[in-house]
């Protein structure tokens, strides 16, 4: 049997992606060669790998147990490629990072920027998604996220908090009723989430200021961020975003003021990669100085 690590890595991408395409794109191949990659796989094992369905593919049993065989050898490779690549110093490859696009827009751009000014080898890719992160499928190789998972083989750790609070444009605010409680809130536009798209209850800001009623609503922060920057109305906004929206600012400080954190989430197995070690460490560095340092400019 002479199965080759690029054969298991074509394996892994459909296992992945459940389908042909998607795994093409992750390996920027073609579907059909990723076809005959996974023929030419399955006719080497004498069994097939995946049970194809009108929905994608699915791991057969044959499958399931393959790929766990074949994610150890992923991070042998992965391992290998750290230790080498550290000879040079600096980090090299690609990490790629989910996020909620709150902190994707406004923290980790310049947070990343400076990451790779020191290790001009490493691609860095932010991956900005209003849901959460599939690390299971490796959408990602780690996760900033807004609550700690409780299931899974996954590696936590706290990076920072940081505070939110009602925002509007002083435009808007010249034009609308005036606001002097919590309850005058029920006489304005209201900016927030499409309720049933909320996919992290951390996120469900408005429930804190009792209001139940979204009069603009979208599942992107950064719409939200931009309805109010046009003076659409008021919305609960994070405090490390004003300073790169001029023309909005906080209200009602001493009523509502809400406090969330950031977590990174990694693979368990993850933590004996070099590379992706050290560069947690300085992501998660950048962000508790990023938050610090934009927070105290509101």
């Amino acid at each position: 049997m002479s199965v080759q690590w690029d054969d298991l890595k074509v394996f892994l991408a459909v296992a992945r992606s459940e389908s042909l395409s998607g795994a093409g794109r992750r390996l920027k191949v073609d579907p059909a060669t990723v076809g005959r990659r996974v023929a030419r796989l399955e006719a080497e094992y004498g069994t097939p790998l995946f049970a194809k369905s009108p929905i994608g593919y699915a791991l057969t049993d044959a499958g399931q147990r393959l790929i766990t065989h074949a994610e150890r050898v992923e991070q042998a490779m992965s391992a290998a490629a750290d230790e080498m690549g550290g000879q040079s110093g600096g980090m090299t490859g690609q990490i790629r990072i989910g996020a909620p696009d709150g902190s994707a827009n406004y923290l980790l751009p310049q947070v990343c920027a400076t990451i790779a000014a020191d290790n001009p080898d490493l691609e860095i890719q932010i991956l900005a998604l209003p849901r959460v992160v599939n690390l299971t499928r490796r959408e990602a190789d780690m996760v900033v996220a807004v609550s700690p998972p409780n299931a899974g083989r996954l590696s936590v750790q706290k990076i920072c908090d940081y505070k939110l609070h009602l925002a509007a444009t002083q435009t808007y605010l010249d034009h609308a009723p005036s606001i002097r409680t919590l309850d005058d809130l029920k006489n304005h536009r209201i900016i927030g989430y499409i309720q049933d798209m909320i996919f992290d209850k951390e996120l469900d800001y408005l429930a804190e200021a009792g209001l139940g009623r979204v009069d603009l609503a979208s599942n992107s922060v950064s719409v939200q961020i931009n309805w109010v920057r046009q003076g659409g109305g008021i919305s609960v906004m994070h405090d490390f975003a004003l300073p790169a929206t001029p023309g909005v600012q906080r209200l009602l400080t001493d009523q509502l003021s809400l406090t969330r954190s950031f977590y990174l989430v990694r693979h368990a197995d993850d933590r004996r990669l070099e590379r992706q070690n050290r560069f947690a460490a300085a992501l998660v560095d950048g962000m508790r100085a990023e938050v610090a340092r934009l927070e105290a400019l509101t």
